[in-house]
């Protein structure tokens, strides 16, 4: 039972952080087109302001991702346990499942940070506020789809191995409490 829902888990993962990728990429495509509409009317009309119409559609998509990336990010720790090497001895001691859980939690945080930000530049770039004209906007919304794809990947390779090691570790612990009995 428990192998069943690590791998249900483990598939909503990815599914989540494959949808924020696509909201990811679709503001991206609102964004252009915004752009593309906006430089046609440009040209017929004076413009003052900032030099860029924000997509509404852009924000909300990108808003989205965000959300939902957030909360992949946060279920996957959250159920993948608190998976840690204290010392060199830890290490030495470590499986393989464990010292893989690691590192893929470190690749996860790394993979968080720059697409949340890549999507946060982005979606404060569309917002309506003249506050974050000088934001770049240019290609954000697709980087930051690109490593939410990554970042599926890697945090479900990091749940699986954090419940494998967890696995193991119980598993260790039960044969040493049977022999002082």
């Amino acid at each position: 039972m428990e192998s069943e829902l690590g791998f249900l888990v483990s598939v909503l993962i990815i599914c989540a952080d494959i949808t924020a990728a696509v909201l990811g990429i679709e503001a991206e495509i609102a964004q252009s087109k915004q752009q593309q509409h906006h430089h046609a009317h440009q040209q017929h009309s004076r413009h003052t302001g900032c030099g860029r119409k924000p997509s509404s559609g852009a924000f909300a998509e990108g808003v989205a991702a965000m959300v939902l990336l957030s909360i992949v990010h946060v279920t996957a720790n959250v159920l993948g346990g608190c998976t840690y090497i204290r010392s060199k001895e830890d290490f030495t001691r470590a499986t393989a499942n464990k010292i893989l859980a690691v590192a893929l939690l470190v690749l996860s945080w790394i993979f968080f940070a720059v697409s949340y930000s890549t999507l946060m530049l982005a979606t404060l770039a569309n917002s309506r506020s003249n506050r974050f004209c000088s934001l770049p906007h240019r290609w954000f919304f697709l980087i930051g789809g690109i490593f939410c794809f990554g970042h599926g990947l890697v945090t479900s390779g990091y749940y699986v191995s954090a419940f494998a090691a967890k696995k193991e570790d119980k598993e260790s612990v039960q044969p040493a409490n049977t022999s002082r009995a």
